[in-house]
């Protein structure tokens, strides 16, 4: 059975809603719909496609912004009227050019600090950004300039602060030392042309 004829369209009146998630983050970033064209289309070219309620036509995300959200994975739910879409965003998915439609900024409460997947993945983003700039710029980018022996050595520096603030019994300085520790490892794998995300993949495997 396929996933269009497992949805229970007569009882979401044939616009199934969609919550698309970043695959890597796990950020979600928008709610659309689709009706069964614009999944299939989806599936058929791996870029998302909704139904436009406004337009009344299909509308593939990003056709004029070229911000385009690429297929990972599509779900359907237990009650078989809502999707979960996987992807991986290229650019800001809302349209105020932020990564999300629910910008923590806008919070009724005020500012919400960001779940710690979601700002590592943008903290990795900045970095690699980092690449190429004038070394004069930033910390990071003088590193990129130093060369991959130096990130090296930095790392391994961090590493040996990690183990004597713990040895320490230091708690307070075993935090800030972990995160330069992070830091730096995260502009090593940038350097190495690697990311978080191969590391998570492998740790992944060795459980199963």
């Amino acid at each position: 059975m396929s996933l269009a004829t497992s949805i229970n369209w007569e009882k979401v009146d044939g616009l199934v809603p969609a919550i698309i998630q970043d695959n890597t983050s796990g950020q979600v970033l928008m709610l659309g719909y689709m009706n069964e064209e614009a999944l299939n289309k989806t599936l058929d070219t791996r870029q998302v496609t909704f139904w436009s309620r406004s337009k009344e036509r299909l509308w593939t995300k990003g056709e004029t912004s070229g911000n385009v959200l690429k297929l990972k994975s599509v779900k359907l739910d237990c009650d078989q009227d809502t999707l979960l879409v996987k992807v991986d965003p290229v650019g800001p998915t809302c349209h105020l050019n932020t990564p999300t439609c629910f910008d923590s900024n806008t919070a009724e409460e005020g500012q919400v600090e960001q779940p710690a997947l979601v700002f590592l993945h943008q903290l990795e983003q900045v970095l690699a950004a980092r690449k190429g700039a004038d070394p004069a710029s930033s910390y990071t980018a003088s590193l990129y300039a130093r060369g991959t022996k130096r990130i090296s050595q930095k790392v391994g520096e961090e590493g040996v602060e990690v183990a004597l603030a713990a040895t320490s019994g230091d708690k307070e300085e075993l935090v800030c030392e972990s995160a330069d520790l992070i830091y730096h490892l995260i502009v090593l794998l940038q350097d190495q042309g690697l990311s978080l995300s191969d590391i998570t993949a492998k740790l992944q495997e060795r459980h199963k």
